[in-house]
């Protein structure tokens, strides 16, 4: 009988594998589709390398400038994702081979997205003038008091070697490209007193999460400081309200400028066209 039951018991070839057989098998999922973890690698990574460069330059791990001095490379990356992927495509089909997609697929959307992400900036730059100071009066600017305009706040204005503002200073270079890019934003006309619009204003740049530095509603100023994304940027804002048609109504102007930087991107113009239209509550310019 105890033969028997020997003869009976499973065979020790069919015991289940050990759990660490397993590792073999992801690794051979590596080995098997490494121009698709390629692919990943550097498409999934452009958008992940910008997020630490910002984030880390927003909370000051690194200088700003050393956060936007990768962000060129980082763009690079994204673009060899999609240039690679391409061309692993195109070699496949020559060579009769079915391209594995998921891993493939990955890295091409996520470049894909983080470039599509950035596009609107690369045009404004490629679009609009190299300049960061924004107002409503090219004329007579509203002046910060609280805040402190930049120190070289009119050193890298464009145009010194354009024959079409030869002779110009720094200052009407500015008013001459500002007027060009950005012939919209200009006084707006609102038909309720000073105190009025300056509280009103306070809360509309209280609801944004602006920083107020400095109110003034008798006098018609308001002062505050805009912090906006990963990095941290920090545009001042200065806005005037002064009396019209024997205070009944008011003539509001408003400033935006970018604390570091030398083009914008249109941040700016972008802050002054909303914030007028908030506050007004029509995009109606002030009579000249």
């Amino acid at each position: 009988m105890s033969d028997q039951n020997q003869e009976s018991e499973p065979s020790a070839d069919h015991s289940p594998s050990p759990p660490n057989q397993v590792k073999p098998v992801r690794l051979a999922s590596l080995r098997r589709d490494p121009k698709g973890w390629l692919i990943a690698l550097f498409g999934v990574g452009a958008p992940m390398a910008f997020i630490i460069a910002a984030g880390g330059s927003g909370i000051g791990l690194w200088a700003r400038q050393a956060g936007l001095a990768a962000v060129p490379w980082i763009i690079l990356m994204a673009v060899a994702a999609l240039l690679l992927a391409i061309a692993f495509i195109v070699l496949n089909r020559r060579q009769g081979r079915k391209t594995r997609w998921p891993l493939i697929g990955l890295g091409m959307a996520a470049a894909l997205g983080f470039l599509a992400y950035l596009a609107p900036y690369g045009s404004a730059m490629l679009s609009l003038p190299a300049i960061h100071d924004i107002t409503t009066d090219l004329a007579d600017p509203p002046q910060f008091t609280g805040l402190r305009l930049r120190d070289d706040n009119w050193d890298k204005i464009p145009g010194a070697d354009d024959n079409d503002m030869a002779g110009m200073n720094p200052r009407q270079r500015w008013a001459t490209l500002h007027q060009d890019a950005y012939p919209d934003i200009r006084s707006v006309r609102i038909d309720q007193p000073v105190a009025v619009v300056i509280e009103k204003a306070k809360r509309l740049a209280e609801d944004r999460g602006w920083d107020i530095v400095s109110v003034d509603p008798a006098a018609g100023n308001l002062e505050a400081t805009d912090t906006y994304s990963l990095f941290r940027f920090k545009d001042d804002i200065v806005i005037r309200a002064r009396a019209a048609e024997n205070g009944a109504a008011s003539i509001i102007d408003v400033r935006s400028v970018s604390r570091a930087g030398v083009h914008d991107l249109g941040i700016n113009a972008k802050r002054v066209r909303d914030f007028l239209s908030d506050l007004s509550g029509t995009t109606t310019t002030a009579s000249q």
